[in-house]
């Protein structure tokens, strides 16, 4: 523990917790094997003391069992008048964990506006507090959603100043999208297929094409359910396979780890940064990859995400760049890379309000 921590932790602050719903809106219609959506409600947390605020964001896409709903019911539960100050990182979101079984990313927007603030009452980057180093930020993708090729092209180009692409599977068209891409770039791409594969033959087959096609790695093939076909998959299959949707938390790393190569860490499902570093940790311990995710988010949770990622082998934290009304200021990309700053926190600021 630093010095001024030390010197914070010995003096009382109020807490104040304040949350708001909000519509973040795609660029382009966004589709993928569960459908096809234009916004994603999110829940926007600020959590205030001493003079400082800390950010926090719900990401509710449809397939998520929370709603703005149920999250701001979840907030509005907690009883912070226990904790003397934010620095008390860790029992308070202990606290919070014991409130629900569930609700995680509710927890998870808790999660990152308390560590926002409390690295903005240290005047401290969160990505020091987890010992990683913004040098090694990785490449991050350019998602490009299922959609008829003059849309694929068109996504092509704004996708311009990335090399890595991420590629939206597990419809009838899979080939033709890859062919579509095919005849513009040879840019690398990582395949998701969103549980949209219902054969393990027909996935290995699936598998094998991307492979002769540059595909780096391939995204949650089949359903989550299926974890003796996803072994075998894995012991088949010539490319890396990544676990989304079958791994949430912790607790889920050792139920999938021999039947997947990587798992996909993101915090709305974990339930924030405090999780995704135990379960980066956990998944290291077992040899597998890290691929650090978002879901449909601003700069607001995706900063928060990138602080973890130099800790990563990939990312796929390009949620600003597919929305049209982001209402912060966070990451920077260069040559397809995460840029973090040093702006204390998570790096984050709100922008004006018009």
């Amino acid at each position: 523990m630093s010095k001024i921590e030390i010197f914070l932790n010995q003096i009382t602050y109020s807490l104040n917790l304040r949350y708001y719903k909000y519509d973040l809106k795609f660029k382009h219609p966004f589709a993928l094997a569960a459908g096809i959506r234009e916004v994603t409600p999110v829940v926007y947390v600020e959590l205030e003391s001493g003079g400082f605020t800390g950010y926090g964001e719900a990401a509710l896409p449809p397939y998520l069992p929370e709603t703005q709903e149920s999250v701001i019911r979840f907030l509005s539960s907690l009883d912070l008048d226990r904790f003397p100050g934010p620095l008390q990182a860790d029992k308070m979101l202990d606290y919070v964990f014991s409130v629900s079984e569930k609700d995680f990313s509710a927890k998870g927007a808790f999660d990152m506006a308390l560590y926002d603030l409390k690295g903005k009452m240290m005047s401290t980057p969160c990505y020091k507090m987890f010992d990683a180093e913004k040098e090694n930020c990785p490449l991050t993708t350019f998602t490009i959603g299922m959609d008829k090729p003059k849309v694929i092209l068109e996504k092509l180009k704004e996708a311009k100043d990335f090399n890595l692409l991420k590629i939206k599977l597990g419809g009838p068209f899979d080939k033709l999208i890859i062919e579509t891409i095919r005849k513009e770039s040879d840019k690398p791409i990582c395949a998701d297929a969103n549980q949209g594969w219902k054969d393990r033959q027909f996935a290995l087959d699936m598998i094998h094409y991307l492979e002769e096609m540059g595909a780096v790695f391939v995204e949650q093939p089949l359903s989550k359910e299926d974890i003796s076909d996803a072994e075998w998959l894995k012991e088949k299959s010539p490319l890396p396979i990544i676990a989304d949707e079958a791994v949430q938390t912790y607790d889920d790393i050792v139920s999938i780890k021999d039947a997947y190569h990587g798992v996909n860490i993101k915090l709305m499902k974990c339930g924030g940064m405090r999780e995704a570093l135990k379960m980066i940790k956990q998944a290291r311990l077992f040899g597998l990859k890290i691929l650090i995710g978002c879901m449909s988010e601003s700069s607001c949770g995706v900063s928060a995400a990138a602080q973890l990622s130099p800790l990563a082998d990939w990312a796929d934290l390009d949620g600003p760049l597919l929305i049209s009304n982001d209402p912060f200021k966070g990451i920077t990309y260069k040559d397809g890379r995460i840029v973090l700053n040093d702006l204390p926190g998570n790096g984050i600021v709100k922008k004006v309000e018009n």
